[in-house]
């Protein structure tokens, strides 16, 4: 993704071009977990900011993590990879809980609802 990370009025470091919205709260970012799914085409800014919302909440008793969420536009949807850093050793099956809770149905119903196009 190209361009430059800037911040916005909520604290959080964002970027974006035609096809890609990433948004984190660290710079520089780190993937120390992470996991992808695929989800029909949706609002990439607002797709973002609900999973990263859920994604503190499932694990923000995981010390020092800092969430970063990406979502990509393509002919098929978008692409939604979400993580980021952890403060020392990723305690294990992190990667695992990470990969179930993006495939978790209640959870991308409501990311759905929340990013749907308007109209």
């Amino acid at each position: 993704m190209s361009g430059d990370w800037v911040l916005d009025r909520r604290g959080w470091f964002v970027r974006w071009d035609e096809t890609s919205f990433a948004l984190t709260r660290r710079l520089p970012v780190r993937w120390d977990v992470a996991a992808v799914t695929r989800l029909p085409d949706l609002g990439r800014r607002r797709l973002a900011h609900a999973v990263r919302q859920d994604l503190w909440r499932a694990f923000q008793r995981v010390r020092g993590f800092a969430p970063v969420v990406e979502v990509t536009r393509d002919a098929h949807g978008v692409r939604l990879c979400a993580g980021g850093a952890v403060l020392g050793r990723v305690p294990g099956g992190m990667a695992a809980k990470l990969s179930d809770f993006l495939a978790d149905p209640r959870f991308r119903a409501a990311w759905t609802r929340a990013a749907r196009h308007p109209g």
